[in-house]
């Protein structure tokens, strides 16, 4: 404190409210959460992202002692759920549910956003979902191989349906193409019921996406499963190989969600939120849940999450460009 005798009146006051700012940090990241928590989801109730939001929702209020709230707020393609957790309080409280989709094709073929990708921190990856390569029964084709096979040989003759422009979906399908050398048609849709529908009736003849929409057309025989685009094979679809068993080494396509928060946020409220997290995801009953989904939990922590986003952004933003995918 000797020292302290030859500082000016300015920079001793300067020096006492880094003091207090350091203090009032510390007490603020021990004491967290003191009230409830949302979670902003950026889709209607029901699907994946709203279901993984609600996975981890009931062992976070628990582990926390606070109260977590699924917050759904759809519309503007998930932009509007971005923007609010963006742009707001840097206290942890508001909790992004991020969807790939929106994550990384959002910034990529939106010119103006409301949001920008360095206002959010990554917590944690909590699920994903592989995607399943369905066909139509009309399709020649039983396996991947074959699949692939009759696509070279009759380039443009196959439609293939999307969830609409930009989507996972189409993304994928781009990706899937290119890595191929098939040819295929793109028919969007908005949604995924429309899509679906349209497969069904043989109208389109390919649909690549989550199995949940389409396990129960599988199962029945009205749709064929040529392949699932995961690390591992699908709990509901045991018969149906990964694309890498059929064939297509190094093809992955899942569908992730991960929490985010405004950037800003006190470190410690991010780690001890993502530690929390990885708990969650570790307790049986939620796994059991999660594959009664048919969702895959993944805990990564914050620095791996951003490489997961760098490397599908760069993989992703190569099929934009090759496809000329604009939004609608």
């Amino acid at each position: 404190m000797r020292s302290m005798q030859y500082l000016s009146k300015i920079q001793l006051k300067s020096y006492f409210m880094l003091l207090a700012c350091l203090f009032s940090f510390s007490s603020f990241s021990q004491n967290y959460p003191t009230r409830p928590i949302s979670l902003v989801v950026p889709n209607p109730p029901g699907g994946l992202v709203d279901t993984s939001a609600r996975l981890v929702s009931e062992p976070l209020s628990q582990l926390l002692n606070q109260t977590v709230i699924v917050d759904n707020k759809p519309g503007g393609s998930g932009n509007i759920a971005y923007q609010q957790v963006a742009t707001g309080a840097k206290d942890g409280y508001s909790i992004l549910i991020s969807y790939s989709g929106y994550h990384i094709a959002n910034p990529i073929l939106m010119d103006k956003l409301p949001w920008a990708l360095k206002d959010l921190t990554p917590i944690a990856l909590i699920t994903v979902a592989t995607n399943v390569i369905a066909v139509h029964p009309s399709v020649p084709a039983n396996t991947l191989k074959e699949f692939i096979a009759y696509a070279k040989a009759n380039p443009g003759k196959l439609n293939y349906a999307s969830q609409g422009n930009g989507s996972v979906s189409h993304i994928g399908t781009e990706i899937f193409k290119q890595q191929t050398g098939i040819d295929l048609i793109h028919i969007p849709y908005k949604g995924s019921g429309a899509a679906i529908q349209d497969v069904l009736a043989g109208q389109v003849q390919v649909f690549i996406t989550t199995p949940p929409s389409v396990i129960g057309h599988i199962q029945t025989g009205k749709l064929k499963a040529l392949g699932v685009m995961g690390k591992i094979r699908h709990p509901m679809l045991p018969n149906v190989p990964t694309v890498a068993e059929a064939g297509l080494a190094g093809f992955q396509l899942e569908s992730w969600i991960a929490l985010y928060a405004a950037t800003g946020t006190p470190k410690p409220v991010i780690d001890k939120l993502s530690a929390t997290v990885k708990t969650a995801l570790e307790q049986p009953e939620v796994k059991q849940r999660a594959d009664l989904a048919g969702i895959e939990l993944r805990y990564l922590p914050p620095d791996e999450m951003t490489k997961l986003l760098n490397r599908d952004t760069l993989e992703w933003s190569k099929a934009i460009k090759s496809a000329n995918i604009k939004i609608d």
